[in-house]
């Protein structure tokens, strides 16, 4: 049985979703899955839009080969080389011994690194505005390097208005059928794990998806299909103006994410308590443990709320080690644009904020607020006071009621 769907009528989606693999990259978890695309223009000629990761190959292989019914397939366009999307390139190629590669001269030489093959004899390599002539359909390639990788490129079908944007506008969770983000409710079940793949995949390039949206906006677009996830054929200006602002580090509302570390549940306490006056305040937060919790979801909330609060214990005379490591996750990322207050305890030597404000003072636009919060052990009740102090000026920060 196979899982095709028509996009338009020459374009046919011919991906597959994987739900048994527990981590994306070796380092995301995604629970609900993630699915992997590629398109298939039936034309004059015939074009596949990049090939698959070894995890849905096999449905991938049956899929093109039942849209193609018997046709063979003139081209492969590699728009990103990345394995997830180019794994089962090398067995393509063997498959469709008369399929030219299509690519730019960086993803070229990928090919000859990832997989050892010479296709100097097949590939047509394309540059900025070059095209493809496929009968009724005009490919024009646009490069967009650095979303996510050097070689990466767009692709602009003129006679069904479709952008194929690579991994720009994806999301992790498997479709399962399902084709369209207007077949879901998508910002109210999807856009949370849209957001935690843009910050940790794309998040760090923030100039680039800028540069890419100007491109997008000069163009007629009635269709967005990514790499990854739904295929967008309406509300292009909510999802667009989600990546805008997430690729300028501005944050999708004001709030605070409580980020906490806590060995024996004192500095946890503190935090617990802090979040509950805010919340009695308005302040919309959102706390998490930074050892239960992996860092990939903290990230994106880091990507969405306006104000961190970091709170930690010292741990070697410097920051706990699961605060330390979701830190320099930050840091890798790029986050800007943030007022940060914490929170310390230290038994003897309460040195954590200072450690914690090392970690990303270096960051564009950050802003390390007073007062900080410091606990010797456990928040004492003679501390009331500075409390509601603290939870007063992240309040009057935040734009709340104090």
């Amino acid at each position: 049985m196979y899982c095709i769907r028509n996009v338009t009528d020459d374009w046919i989606y011919v991906g597959g979703s994987d739900r048994r693999q527990p981590l994306f990259e070796a380092a995301h978890p995604i629970p609900d899955g993630v699915s992997y695309n590629n398109y298939l223009l039936l034309d004059e000629k015939t074009v596949l839009m990049d090939t698959a990761d070894r995890s849905v190959a096999k449905v991938f292989f049956e899929n093109v080969a039942h849209a193609l019914n018997g046709r063979g397939l003139d081209y492969i366009v590699v728009q990103h080389m990345e394995p997830d999307h180019s794994a089962s390139l090398g067995q393509a190629l063997g498959l469709y011994p008369d399929a030219q590669v299509v690519c730019t001269a960086k993803a070229a030489a990928m090919i000859r690194q990832f997989t050892g093959l010479d296709i100097s004899e097949r590939v047509r390599m394309v540059k900025e505005g070059d095209t493809l002539e496929t009968g009724r359909h005009t490919l024009k390639f646009t490069m967009t390097p650095m979303v996510h990788w050097p070689e990466v490129m767009m692709t602009y079908d003129a006679a069904d208005k479709a952008l194929f944007s690579a991994d720009a506008f994806g999301h992790f969770g498997a479709t399962d059928g399902r084709l369209f983000a207007d077949e879901v409710d998508f910002f109210g079940e999807y856009l949370d794990e849209a957001r935690r793949y843009y910050a940790n995949i794309v998040g760090k390039y923030g100039m680039p998806v800028q540069g890419v949206l100007k491109k997008a906006a000069a163009l007629d677009i009635a269709y967005i299909c990514p790499l990854h996830g739904f295929v967008w054929r309406r509300d292009f200006d909510r999802i667009i103006a989600k990546y805008d602002l997430w690729s300028r580090y501005q944050s999708e509302e004001r709030g605070v994410l409580i980020a906490v570390a806590s060995v024996y549940g004192n500095t946890a306490d503190a935090a617990r308590a802090a979040a509950a006056k805010l919340a009695e305040k308005g302040v919309k937060c959102a706390l998490y443990d930074v050892s239960a919790t992996d860092p990939s979801y903290i990230l994106s909330e880091a990507f969405r709320y306006s104000h961190l609060l970091l709170a930690s214990p010292t741990y070697n005379n410097g920051v706990f080690v699961k605060m330390e490591n979701l830190l320099h996750d930050m840091a890798a990322h790029t986050l800007a644009n943030r007022t940060v207050f914490m929170i310390q305890n230290g038994s003897w030597a309460p040195a954590a904020a200072a450690g914690m404000k090392a970690i990303l003072e270096g960051l564009k636009g950050f802003v390390f607020a007073e007062p900080v919060l410091t606990l010797k052990s456990a928040l004492a009740p003679e501390q009331a006071g500075e409390m509601d102090d603290f939870v007063n000026a992240v309040c009057e920060s935040v734009g709340g009621s104090v």
